[in-house]
């Protein structure tokens, strides 16, 4: 049975304010709070919350067929939570339905994966933990910035203990596959591997409103019909997007969500359900590796990180932020770690980009990539400056590594604390279980008993009364 896993993307990034060079050392706060206010209530109420009022509408009507998955990024739940609490407990709301997975990915949104394993973990952590807290689900598959992916990275992934990750079905990495197939990490094979189909994503979330696109208008009926028309083994459907995709990219005035809603309709008369990124990974077995040796992403035609890192002042400010790495790291201050995490966000490079694209970029109060670059790098002189006075530059080496090791060992060590102290949890609630189940298994039994030893003692009262009476 062909199974369609639809997943939404939910980040929001924290807008850098005007920042010269003569505030350096001087302001400390690097946030435009007005931007970030309009931004966060516009997108919440003309697409995240039509959008999941809609997936709710659909899941109450399709019960447990209907299947979706949804990633955030820590830094964007942080300005839900300031701007729009409304989405949360909305999402909360979808979470408690058994119908809807999250993912896993990065809390900063950020490209840590590409020069930090460390920073990578770390930030993977922090964002499962707030998953955790907030939904009350633990992510067991990984959604990375922008889909990035390699085997290095799968590989580091797979050591984290997921059983799965989202990825890009781009040509020039599939060659003659077909995206329709669940693949395994070449450097982990139980890694699995969903690679997101470009034509039917970029379908809805790219075209769906375009009159100059040769499918339009696109109808669901004809959507889910050539989902169909697959042949009969390519039975993994994978439909990526950002739900912002839903009302913004797309206008609600199109009518992306009746095409949405409808989609669930027409899949069950063509025998296709839903699942959810676990579930595909639960039920399909992988028919092979997929060599990734270079990174890629959903970013542009090149479908690599080139809209990230591909001239001069991106990388010169990707490797001047990720310098400071371990002494942020080490530091460990409340205030440089929020800091660290906006600075982070893989949006801040893409402002940067000189290289043309299909998807319009908007830059917001930037006139131009050299423009973004003057910015970000004042905001990072002074980020530097106040990370160095925590933990000054003059310390070799040396001494950083040692301290890094010393970290990481003791980091390691509470969770396997932590670990075993699930263990013995679940092994109490197994004890008391079995415990409670004997209780009850006792208490009936007495119960049993009890109306036999009464009529016993009836019938020696009888058999008494009959003695005295003769």
């Amino acid at each position: 049975m062909k199974k369609i896993c639809l997943y939404f993307e939910i980040h929001q990034i924290v807008h850098l304010k005007r920042y010269r060079f003569f505030d350096i050392g001087t302001d400390h706060y690097y946030y435009d709070d007005y931007e970030n206010e309009r931004t966060i209530t516009n997108i919440a109420q003309h697409s995240y919350i039509p959008a999941l009022n809609a997936i709710g509408d659909m899941i109450a009507e399709n019960g447990d067929y209907f299947r979706v998955a949804f990633s955030l990024s820590g830094v964007g739940m942080e300005q839900l939570e300031l701007y729009a609490p409304e989405v949360i407990e909305k999402l909360q709301e979808l979470a408690k339905t058994g119908c809807v997975e999250f993912l896993a990915e990065p809390y900063a949104h950020g490209l840590s994966s590409l020069v930090d394993p460390l920073a990578f973990a770390s930030n993977v952590k922090a964002q499962c933990k707030k998953i955790v807290e907030t939904f009350g689900q633990k992510p067991k598959v990984l959604r990375n910035s922008s889909l990035i992916y390699s085997d290095d990275i799968g590989s580091q992934v797979a050591r984290m203990g997921f059983k799965g990750m989202l990825t890009e079905g781009a040509k020039h990495v599939l060659g003659w596959k077909s995206p329709h197939y669940v693949y395994n990490c070449a450097l982990a094979p139980k890694l699995k591997l969903l690679l997101r189909d470009i034509a039917l994503s970029d379908d809805i979330c790219l075209r769906f409103n375009d009159s100059d696109w040769e499918g339009y208008p696109l109808f669901a009926d004809q959507y889910i019909d050539r989902i169909a028309q697959f042949p009969e083994e390519e039975q993994v459907i994978n439909i990526f997007m950002e739900l912002s995709a839903l009302g913004i990219a797309q206008p609600l005035s199109s009518n992306i969500l009746e095409f949405l809603k409808a989609l669930p309709r027409f899949a069950k008369e063509k025998g296709i359900g839903f699942a959810t990124p676990s579930e595909i990974c639960d039920e399909f077995k992988s028919v092979g590796d997929l060599n990734v040796p270079d990174t890629l992403s959903w970013t542009d035609e090149e479908r690599d990180v080139s809209s990230f890192l591909g001239n001069s002042m991106q990388r010169e400010a990707f490797n001047k932020l990720y310098s400071m790495a371990d002494r942020v790291h080490i530091a460990n201050d409340p205030k440089i770690n929020l800091d660290w995490n906006y600075l982070q966000a893989s949006n801040n490079f893409r402002f940067m980009t000189t290289k043309p694209s299909q998807v319009g970029i908007d830059r917001g109060i930037y006139s131009s990539p050299f423009d973004a670059f003057t910015n970000y790098m004042n905001i990072l002189g002074d980020f530097i400056n106040r990370v160095n006075a925590l933990y000054p530059s003059e310390i070799d080496n040396d001494e950083l590594n040692s301290l890094l090791t010393t970290i990481k060992n003791e980091g390691d060590e509470i969770e396997m604390k932590d670990k075993e102290i699930e263990r013995l949890k679940a092994r109490i609630e197994k004890m008391e279980a079995a415990e409670t189940k004997l209780r009850e298994k006792v208490a009936k039994k007495t119960a049993t008993k009890k109306p036999a030893a009464k009529k016993a003692g009836e019938e020696v009262n009888k058999e008494e009364a009959k003695t005295e009476a003769k």
